[in-house]
This record gives C-alpha cells, sequence and structure tokens, in this order.
C-alpha cells in the first residue's frame, strides 16, 4: 500500500465527514494536491509521516516549491480532510459538552493534535526545565518553536492600518484560510463558537503551545484589546463553562501588554501556574461584601480576590482596576498619567477553586524613562541579555518565554565556565563573570548552575516588572493604593 492510499485510509478511518463511499473522491482530491507520480515512501503509518511523504511528493512531482510556506500549506490542506466541517465540529464539541465541558474540550485538543493544528512536533523541540527562586519554583521554556517578537515592533504594529484579508491572525476568517507568504496556513483550523456577554466569540487552540491545552478565546469582532468590566464579566463567564480551565487576558497597553494587542482576546487552559501557587502575603480589605482580597507574594503587584459571587468579585475587579488606572505616587515612580498619555492597566486571570471564583489582578504600568527607556517597569538593560521581550500573561504567572537564540548562547556560556574554547557573545560576559566568582564550576554541575542562574534571572526580570517592590518603601506604596481604594 502506497503512502496515498495509506493517507486515503486514514482519512476515510478518521472523524471527518468522509465515508467509505467517498474512497475514490478523496482519492483523487489528493492526487489532485500532490500529483499523480509515484508516491514517496512514509517513514512510518503516522498521520503527519503520511503528510509528510505526500508533501515530498508534490515537491518531486513540481506541484509546489520546495519552500516552508508551500510545504505548509499544502500539509495543511491534506490534514483538512481529516478534519470535520466548522459545522460539524461545533454540533459534536456542544454534544459532547452535555456530557461535561472536559469530555468535550478533550474531543477537540485530541482532534486538534491528531490533524496537526496544534504543531506537537515543533512543541516538542521547546526547552523546559523548573528554576528554584525566593518565590517558588518558576517555569524556564526556551522556545525553539516559534521565533521571538521585538516589543517595538509589537508597539508599531497595534497602529498599523488593519485593511488585509483576514484582517489579523486571530480573526474568525483564518479558519479555513488557505495561507499566503508570510501568513500561516490554517486550512484545518477550527473554531467552537460560544455566547459571552450577549457577543458571539470564538474558542480555538494555540498552534505553539506555550503550556497544557493553550486555548485562545477570541472576539467575533475585530476590535482592539480592553480591560474594562466586560472583561471581568467574559473572564468569569468563562471559566463557568469550562470550570477546569483557568483564563486570563493580557494587558491592554504597549510594553505591559501581549504581542497583538489589535484584536480582543484571552488566553486558557489547563495548568497550575507558579503565581497560582503562591501564598497571601497579607490580607486586605475592599470594602466589598462576600470578596475575600489579599496581596500575593509573588515578584508582579496582585490582589488575589475570591468569592463565590460572581458580582461582588467583577465589583471588586473594577475598583481595583479603576482606582489603578489613575492612581499616582511619585515616591515610587508611579504615575498614571504623562502628558495625557494613559500608562496604567492590569492583567486579570480567572480559575476556579472548589466552590469558589478567583480572581487575581496584577498592577501594570508602561511608561519608560531616560534611565529606562524600554520601560520602567519592564526587564531592565542588565538583564536583557537573557529576556528582553514584553513580560505578557503566560511570564506574569511565573513561565518564562525565552527566545531561541539562549540554547546555542547558554551552551557557550558553558563552555567559558568550565574554560573551553567557545564563542560567547559579549552581552552575557559580565554575568558570566558572576557565576564563575560565586560558583565552583564542575562538567557535572555546570548545567544546573546555568539553568539556575537563568530562573533567577527571569524572578529579577519580573521583580523589574513588578510596580510595588518587595522591600519596606514598596510595600508602604502598596498600602497606600489599597488605602486609596477606600478614598
Amino acid at each position: 500500500m502506497t503512502s496515498l492510499d495509506q493517507f486515503v485510509t486514514a482519512v476515510i478511518a478518521s472523524p471527518s465527514q468522509y465515508t467509505e463511499l467517498d474512497r475514490i473522491y478523496v482519492h483523487n482530491r489528493v492526487l489532485g494536491l500532490v500529483g499523480e507520480g509515484d508516491p514517496i515512501a512514509a517513514s512510518d503509518d503516522q498521520l503527519t509521516s503520511l503528510t509528510d511523504a505526500l508533501v515530498k511528493t508534490a515537491i518531486q512531482n513540481g506541484k509546489i516549491e520546495a519552500t516552508q510556506s508551500d510545504e505548509d500549506i499544502l500539509a495543511d490542506q491534506l490534514m483538512d480532510l481529516v478534519t470535520p466541517l466548522p459545522s460539524v465540529l461545533n454540533q459534536r464539541f456542544w454534544d459532547k459538552y452535555q456530557v461535561s465541558p472536559q469530555t468535550a474540550t478533550d474531543y477537540f485538543f485530541n482532534l486538534s493534535k491528531a490533524n496537526d493544528y496544534i504543531k506537537t512536533r515543533a512543541i516538542a523541540k521547546n526547552v523546559v526545565f523548573p528554576a528554584k527562586t525566593p518565590f517558588g519554583d518558576l517555569e524556564i521554556t526556551i522556545n525553539l518553536s516559534k521565533p521571538e517578537k521585538d516589543p517595538k515592533a509589537i508597539a508599531a504594529a497595534r497602529n498599523q492600518p488593519q485593511d488585509g484579508y483576514p484582517l489579523c491572525q486571530l480573526c474568525m476568517q483564518n479558519e479555513g484560510y488557505l495561507g499566503r507568504l508570510g501568513y500561516p496556513a490554517r486550512s484545518n483550523h477550527r473554531i467552537i463558537r460560544l455566547t459571552l456577554g450577549g457577543n458571539t466569540w470564538g474558542f480555538q487552540y494555540s498552534p505553539y503551545a506555550y503550556f497544557n491545552e493553550h486555548s485562545i478565546f477570541l472576539d467575533q469582532e475585530h476590535r482592539p484589546m480592553v480591560i474594562n468590566r466586560q472583561t471581568f464579566t467574559n473572564l468569569l463567564e468563562i471559566v463557568q463553562q469550562f470550570p477546569h480551565y483557568f483564563v486570563g487576558s493580557n494587558a491592554d497597553l504597549p510594553i505591559v501588554g501581549g504581542s497583538m494587542l489589535s484584536h480582543e482576546h484571552y488566553q486558557g487552559g489547563r495548568h497550575e501556574f507558579p503565581m497560582m501557587k503562591a501564598p497571601i502575603a497579607r490580607t486586605i480589605d475592599l470594602g466589598i461584601a462576600g470578596v475575600k482580597a489579599g496581596i500575593v507574594k509573588w515578584p508582579m503587584s496582585t490582589i488575589r480576590l475570591t468569592s463565590q459571587d460572581l458580582v461582588a468579585l467583577t465589583d471588586a475587579a473594577v475598583k481595583i482596576h479603576e482606582t489603578w488606572k489613575n492612581y499616582s505616587d511619585e515616591s515610587v515612580d508611579v504615575r498614571a498619567y504623562t502628558d495625557g498619555t494613559r500608562h496604567h492597566t492590569t492583567t486579570p486571570i480567572a480559575r476556579k477553586v472548589g466552590d469558589d471564583y478567583v480572581l487575581d489582578i496584577v498592577l501594570r504600568d508602561n511608561q519608560t524613562s531616560a534611565e529606562f527607556p524600554d520601560g520602567i517597569f519592564h526587564p531592565h538593560q542588565d538583564v536583557q541579555h537573557i529576556k528582553k521581550e514584553n513580560i505578557g500573561l503566560i511570564e506574569v504567572m511565573g513561565r518564562a518565554i525565552l527566545p531561541a537564540r539562549l540554547k546555542t548562547e547558554l551552551a557557550e556560556v558553558g563552555k567559558y565556565l568550565l574554560d573551553q574554547p567557545n564563542q560567547m557573545v559579549a552581552m552575557h560576559q559580565a554575568w558570566a563573570d558572576q557565576l564563575k566568582a560565586t560558583n565552583t564550576i564542575t562538567a557535572d554541575n555546570v548545567t544546573t548552575v546555568i539553568d539556575m542562574a537563568v530562573g533567577n534571572v527571569f524572578a529579577r526580570v519580573l521583580a523589574d516588572a513588578g510596580v510595588f517592590k518587595w522591600d519596606d518603601a514598596g510595600e508602604a506604596a502598596f498600602d497606600r493604593f489599597v488605602a486609596a481604594m477606600h478614598d
């Protein structure tokens, strides 16, 4: 049996809309995509391996060029054949939801892996390790599946005219989109429709997941990110619908926001982040009945709200957010506005713990200064050799997404620490010298020393992004902010 015949059999056996009666039709569809020359053999009978073989066949037959864009577009067209139509998928998802929310998400998640929408092979290349810090075990990842983004480019992109099709990579128009040079293939992409606050939203998985069941919830309308009462209501409504998932929103301002500010969306999934394990350092009173509140022992300034009353919980979140938007404290460089430009917003994260709903509200400030041109509450220059990009939702919660360059760069740092010939880049020199001076380095422990040092740098990165520091001045300033909510 050729790879083409194996693939057609896999299509018929898949949960798509095709049956045995469609075999000839599917066979001819595949022929049209890959050409009629002899199919190249697959390395095994896995669906991804069969697809790889058919992509190579298409190149051999002159149907596509041997470029990443052409190969990705064809691979996703082939995988589209094993993927149910959006209407069919949505019907199956909500039928399974009647059994339980987790039954529905399990179905959708497994399908999204099986049809290679979630790029499991690329994700497996990422480097992941824990790092002990004074704030608990942080999660360090070196992202080898996607290129890093420059914060200035992200901010500039927010102001660019949006007139293409699809308008952005989060729009629903991506569902089934062929793709083009410089724009990802999405033929096998599917979106679950749901209702939030009376409006239609979409639920999908991230193709390059940063954690387990990394989900995206996106507004049907293409409109900019915003944090307001409706945001908190939407997050809690998602947790009600999917109580086994957390969900959070990136901030709605450049520098402290995520990489896509032009389209309203949230991220969620099944993962317990380090911040979620962090304890309450001290309780506070917001004056809202039925809501427990406390300052979290976490490098980024976070207030944790807990309640079974969703209206009261939303009221408390709004009170924090609206007070913070207009709050300044020059003694700790906190300024709500400069020259009419707003600098304050929040990063909210919702989850359910037992019968309680929990909202973590992280205070964000995106000011810049002559001393800190990239951001006063952004990774400072002395740690940018490890991390210079925006501190978004995932990193706020304690999971570092570090650039791919570090895999090779840290290997060279290791050689330097062992006094071996190396090509260590200059920006790591001061850090490496400090590691040499404070550790006894051996071939057996050099990787551990570097990993722990990277973890401590990430803890510093988060501390840089915290508006109220964990010192006497910072804690007093945090208390003044809490008091301001009663004024």
